[in-house]
């Protein structure tokens, strides 16, 4: 059955990734958040999903307020509809910690995490049955240039450094990443399967950060200064255990795709910057 689906956000890494790999399966519109708010009910029903990838500097930086969650807003839009709504939360809504499950207890430490989970109690409530909650791990994909990002990641700091000729050295951390590409494959298969509830996304293994910075610097034939982590940074590493995403799904998620996904990225980076 062809699925109907609302991505609202417009310039993210996210929306853009998502548009571009869902638009030959299924029936896709993009709309910034104002523009949603603005629509009329008779034409949202017409859709079977609302992925949200829009967020404000004041949900991110501040305490938690409705008037800045804007999940919470799409989530009322919609309240009397049957349309699903999809919500990106973080890996951040956890401690650090190896192998974390769903069931684990939450440790949010930054005002952005803490809004993340309030934000995930609060759509339950309110959509109940109709909510399907991605906590994310690191995200890999190509660099986009947006000069109105608000939440720097993994890659954009990468890509920052590497464009000053530095190159974090991280011996003893890790993390779990999860290409762009496997993320997309991964949202399609849960819409196609009607999927709700809280889903751990991630490759569900360690990554050491010195191995994706080799892989992502993989293409790079310019001179470049080693910069050692400080050791509070150098413990903060997790992995999600990801046994119940992987159930639901159909997708082949390897450390190899990963790495030859780094790869790609690099060339096509190192390519174009030379």
């Amino acid at each position: 059955m062809k699925k109907n689906i609302i991505i609202i956000g417009k310039r993210g890494f996210i929306s853009l990734n998502l548009f571009l790999n869902l638009q030959y399966k299924q029936n896709i519109e993009v709309f910034d958040y104002k523009k949603f708010l603005n629509l009329k009910i008779s034409y949202i029903k017409k859709f079977h999903y609302v992925i949200n990838c829009s967020i404000n500097h004041e949900y991110i930086e501040n305490k938690y307020s409705q008037r800045n969650d804007l999940n919470f807003k799409i989530a009322k839009k919609i309240e009397s509809l049957t349309t699903k709504m999809i919500f990106l939360s973080s890996r951040k809504v956890y401690k650090n910690k190896y192998d974390l499950k769903e069931s684990d207890p939450v440790y949010p430490r930054c005002n952005y995490s803490k809004n993340k989970l309030i934000s995930e109690n609060i759509l339950k409530k309110t959509l109940n049955s109709k909510i399907l909650i991605l906590r994310l791990s690191n995200l890999v994909g190509p660099h986009i240039k947006n000069k109105n990002k608000l939440h720097k990641t993994f890659m954009d700091i990468f890509f920052e450094n590497i464009k000053k000729g530095i190159i974090i050295q991280n011996d003893t951390c890790y993390k779990d990443f999860l290409s762009i590409n496997k993320f997309c494959q991964i949202v399609n298969d849960l819409i196609k399967n009607d999927a709700k509830g809280t889903y751990n996304v991630s490759i569900g293994k360690k990554i050491y950060l010195k191995e994706i910075v080799e892989w992502l610097n993989y293409y790079n034939t310019e001179k470049y200064n080693y910069v050692k982590l400080d050791k509070k940074h150098n413990n903060d590493s997790f992995t999600l255990n990801n046994r119940k995403l992987m159930k639901k799904v159909n997708v082949i998620n390897r450390i190899e795709d990963l790495k030859k996904d780094c790869k790609m990225i690099s060339k096509k980076f190192f390519k174009n910057r030379n």
